[in-house]
This record gives structure tokens, C-alpha cells and sequence, in this order.
């Protein structure tokens, strides 16, 4: 699933990334987020709705992701 994100938030998660980082802190919330590439390490999709979870959405609902995007981390 493709998401698009404001400009501040792409910046930080690909700048993230690009340190080998395993996260950022949103720069609107505040919180932690876990980066696309830390997310495909683990192997497998956790189903609590990250941010910028790599895997597709037949994984993604396997795991239990809930299919209600303000429910998402």
C-alpha cells in the first residue's frame, strides 16, 4: 500500500534511512516512528498499523492490521 505523507515527515523518515536509523520522530507528534527498511528486518508484519509498513496488504491483514486508518500507528 502506497501512502503519501507531508513533506516533513517523507524528509525525516528517507533521512532516517539513509543513516541506517531504525526510526524518527515525527516532527508533528512527536513520537517515534519505525522506518520502512527496520520494519522489513524483522521479517514479518506485526499488524499494529506502522506507518510505513513494507509488506502487502493480504500480510498486512493476516497479521491483524486494523482496516481503520485512524486506528494506525
Amino acid at each position: 500500500m502506497q501512502m503519501h505523507f507531508k513533506p516533513e515527515i517523507q524528509r525525516a523518515h528517507d533521512t532516517a534511512e539513509r543513516r541506517g536509523n531504525a526510526g524518527y520522530v515525527d516532527p508533528v507528534s512527536g513520537l517515534l516512528v519505525l522506518t520502512g527498511n527496520y520494519l522489513l528486518e524483522r521479517g514479518e508484519c506485526c499488524g499494529a498499523g506502522c506507518r510505513h509498513c513494507p509488506y502487502p496488504p493480504d500480510e498486512q491483514s493476516r497479521a491483524g492490521r486494523p482496516t481503520d486508518p485512524s486506528l494506525w500507528e
